[in-house]
């Protein structure tokens, strides 16, 4: 039986980038119907930000994502790779940034956004699920 890690609890997060607002959301999800929900909500909550960039995974076969206007590559993808690396899934994430006024680059972006999952992943915690041991028994997670 294959054994997945998914989120313990939703989680939130938020930093600050030479002035960009990173703001993201950690949630727990069973369908892909109930992931693009909590998207379209956190679309409509901060509807006056630049960017609402978002992944989810689902099992080992629905994988997401979306850079929503910033460069190809630097948003939707470095989320995606935390929770693949840390084997996460049932799970969506959704990372909005007002942005400051200053340009971070291809690399300021990929390592904010990188970062923006790594918190939000962390303040949730993970725990097993099928086959291991009950839900809503924490793991330590290494970020």
């Amino acid at each position: 039986m294959t054994e997945y890690i998914v989120p313990y609890q939703n989680a939130e997060s938020e930093f600050t980038e030479k002035r960009s607002r990173f703001i993201t959301h950690l949630y727990k999800v069973e369908t892909e119907a109930e992931a693009r929900a909590r998207i379209e909500e956190m679309k409509k909550k901060y509807y006056d930000a630049r960017h609402n960039c978002w992944c989810y995974l689902l099992g080992s076969t629905v994988v997401r994502y979306s850079d929503d206007g910033e460069p190809q590559g630097t948003a939707g993808q470095p989320m995606l790779a935390v929770l693949q690396r840390e084997n996460v899934t049932n799970a969506v994430c959704v990372v909005t940034r007002y942005f400051g006024g200053i340009l971070l680059g291809a690399g300021g972006l990929t390592r904010a956004y990188g970062k923006s999952a790594r918190d939000a992943l962390a303040a949730a915690g993970v725990v097993p699920w099928g086959g291991g041991p009950p839900p809503g028994v924490p793991v330590p997670i290494r970020c």
